[in-house]
């Protein structure tokens, strides 16, 4: 018997609000406490049941439906937005001493004594695809992937058709939240979606087919059409938090268990604060479980529990001091070399490439592996044609540990002294193993290879702007360097109508453009290309000059033996002689000069700013000295930088600001003798309270 429709909105209203959270209830039952209470058959009663109604009284579907767990969600695309807090990927250790070393740092870090207990979570590290969802008065109103760390791409559409993640979070919950975990996919639903896709394509032999089920995850979390995603057995496994107006608890374990409680799933082999010890079985345990689990993992996370300590650590470059990730060992094949080839990268590099017959490693088939130099090549004696070891290194980069055939009588293979691209010569320089192309620009394999690190998403990041076009774009002889990138809108007339190009697609094209012509300054900076210029280090780089010209000049100051240029470049932390040397030789290079000149002619990145809070000692230089009590030399460094201020190792005429402790010796001296003001660790502690 089909039970009537609601007569009126009130009764409507009020059925989709008990459905919703029966449906929610029982999708947490089925999904991730393996403890169904009802059948399949009544299920399926309940979600028609909300259907009919939402078809009744479209006016009335709840932002929290059930209906968009099924696949019924408007297509959305995917538009870029920063993440309220930065979501930082983890270092990594590969056997139990890094892991030691890594509780070493934290303990000298935070100045903590002898005997002190510091005590870890741990939990697998699900091969997933990471993603941030935000919650505000308990509603899922953002779903956001990990991106750069910076920024994520929004999928908050395609997320509300995940099972897994709750669409509502419990009385009590904070206003905001940022719940972040692994959307992942189960190995046998990886299989059986590939096994779907195969006997879906028309040809058999252009089927999509996934390479693993992270792969898999990550293609059908970004999808543009939501169906697609809701059609994907996804999954979810919440870790941790981004921001949050308040978090559940003052230790990892405790927030954790508050997070499952509102209904996120956690993994069961999830480990409470426990010592190293602790923490090590932790991992054994897990390793010896990984084939069994249904799911990926490749590794064990740990994580300081003691949210203060988290906080007081807090982040180096793009990863938290208080987490690292134990890899697990990687995974050995056996498989025959074919060919070695040579590729050219952006930085001129030939990179030798073996050519392997495919071979299944860890789930992943590899056809391809990094021989890295010729110095490799030499220690394995690799030829075409012997028997190797492969193995991925941490579950990802494959590579050769052993030549199974190396006492065979075959002539060597011998490293190209030209470069197969452009025929320039190909040397090392003094001391160093790499060998590399000297054609700069006029090498096409560079000078594709630069315009697409220019271009891409830790660069410049201009949309639209792949590898394809560029190479059309080369071709057809618009650019060749990266100030002509900015002068395409010339070209805009012949552009449109082209295959694959019209007026839109052009103007989409442009505008992208367009957007950076006042980029950042670090990212402009790396995007260059300059050998030893990082990301991290372009921003250290820009912390200390703040505008490009300043670090040209430097740059040419230290290569002609001005000291005060060489001291500036002293006193960034982590910026030695190689990165300044680099930048001294890009800059002396005529072509270089050229480039750079032509590029700040079309684009005016503003001064570069790192958010900072307002103190007293902003832009002052700071010179801790003698033994610090309360804290550790490192955490006052963090702490001078959050405040605006750079820290020296010795004094000057352009020290500010001393921070004086026992035992001070000729840095005190040399600060009276300037004039310069000194205050202890306790004077210093005010400065730090003040700003907070």
């Amino acid at each position: 018997m089909t039970t009537p429709l609601p007569a009126d909105d009130i009764a409507a209203a009020a059925e989709l609000e008990t459905l919703a959270a029966e449906i929610a209830r029982h999708n947490r039952l089925y999904h991730i406490d393996d403890a169904p209470e009802i059948s399949d058959a009544d299920y399926d009663t309940l979600v028609r049941r909300n259907a009919a109604i939402e078809a009744a009284f479209p006016h009335l579907v709840r932002t929290d439906s059930p209906s968009a767990k099924v696949g019924a969600a408007p297509a959305g695309h995917l538009a870029k937005v920063a993440h309220a807090r930065p979501m930082f990927s983890l270092d990594n250790a590969f056997d139990d001493d890094e892991v030691r070393e890594f509780l070493g740092r934290v303990r000298r870090f935070l100045a903590l004594p002898e005997g002190a207990a510091t005590l870890l979570t741990a939990e697998p590290k699900i091969d997933g695809l990471s993603c941030s969802l935000r919650y505000e008065k308990g509603r899922l109103v953002q779903a956001l992937t990990r991106g750069d760390g910076q920024v994520g791409e929004d999928v908050t559409v395609n997320v509300r058709t995940i099972a897994d993640i709750p669409a509502v979070l419990p009385a009590g919950a904070p206003d905001v939240f940022e719940a972040r975990g692994e959307v992942y996919m189960e190995k046998q639903a990886f299989a059986a979606l590939n096994a779907r896709l195969l006997a879906e394509a028309d040809d058999p032999e252009k089927a999509r087919q996934f390479a693993n089920p992270r792969n898999a995850a990550a293609g059908s979390l970004r999808q543009k059409d939501a169906t697609v995603t809701a059609s994907r057995p996804l999954r979810f496994f919440a870790w941790g938090w981004g921001e949050a107006s308040s978090v559940p608890g003052d230790t990892q374990s405790a927030a954790i268990t508050a997070i499952r409680d509102w209904g996120f799933p956690v993994t069961r082999q999830f480990q409470a604060g426990g010592d190293l010890d602790a923490a090590l079985a932790a991992y054994k345990a897990i390793e010896a479980e990984r084939a069994d689990l249904p799911f990926d993992i490749d590794g064990v996370v740990y994580k300081v529990d003691r949210l203060d300590w988290q906080a007081r650590l807090g982040f180096v470059g793009r990863a938290p001091r208080w987490g690292l990730a134990h890899k697990f060992p990687a995974e050995r094949a056996q498989t025959t070399l074919n060919a070695i080839e040579i590729q050219v990268g952006r930085t001129g590099k030939l990179t030798p490439v073996a050519k392997l017959e495919p071979v299944t490693v860890g789930g992943v088939v590899v056809r391809n592996a990094t021989l890295h130099n010729a110095d490799e090549i030499a220690r394995l004696g690799v030829r075409p044609g012997d028997r190797v070891v492969l193995q991925r290194a941490g579950d990802v980069i494959p590579q050769i540990i052993e030549n199974l055939t190396r006492d065979e009588s075959r002539a060597a293979w011998t490293f190209p002294d030209h470069c197969p691209q452009c025929g320039s010569e190909a040397v090392a320089e003094e001391g160093e193993v790499d060998v590399r192309c000297t054609g700069g620009l006029i090498c096409p394999a560079q000078r594709l290879e630069r315009l697409k690190h220019f271009v891409s998403r830790g660069a410049l990041d201009i949309d639209g702007f792949g590898e394809k076009t560029l190479v059309e774009f080369l071709d057809l002889g618009w650019i060749r360097e990266p100030a002509d990138i900015f002068r395409l809108a010339a070209h805009r007339d012949e552009l449109v109508g082209r295959e694959g190009w019209q007026a839109k697609s052009v103007d989409a094209l442009l505008a992208a453009i367009e957007a950076r012509r006042q980029p950042d300054a670090a990212r402009l900076l790396f995007g260059l290309g300059i050998r030893h210029i990082g990301s991290v280090t372009a921003r250290d780089l820009m912390k200390m000059f703040v505008e490009l010209p300043a670090l040209r000049a430097a740059a040419e100051g230290v290569r002609a033996g001005d000291p005060d240029a060489a001291e500036r470049f002293a006193l960034i932390d982590g910026v030695g002689p190689a990165v300044v040397e680099a930048l001294g030789d890009f800059f002396h290079e005529p072509h270089n000069q050229q480039v750079w000149d032509d590029l700040l002619a079309e684009v005016a990145p503003p001064p570069f700013v790192v958010a900072t809070r307002e103190s007293r000692v902003s832009g002052m230089t700071i010179v801790f000295t003698g033994s610090l009590e309360t804290l550790s030399r490192d955490e006052a460094k963090a702490q001078a930088e959050a405040l605006g201020a750079r820290v020296a190792g010795s004094v000057s005429a352009k020290t500010g600001l001393v921070v004086a402790g026992p035992g001070a010796g000729s840095k005190l001296k040399k600060a009276a003798e300037l004039g310069i003001e000194v205050i202890d660790e306790a004077g210093w502690g005010a400065i730090v309270a003040a700003a907070n």
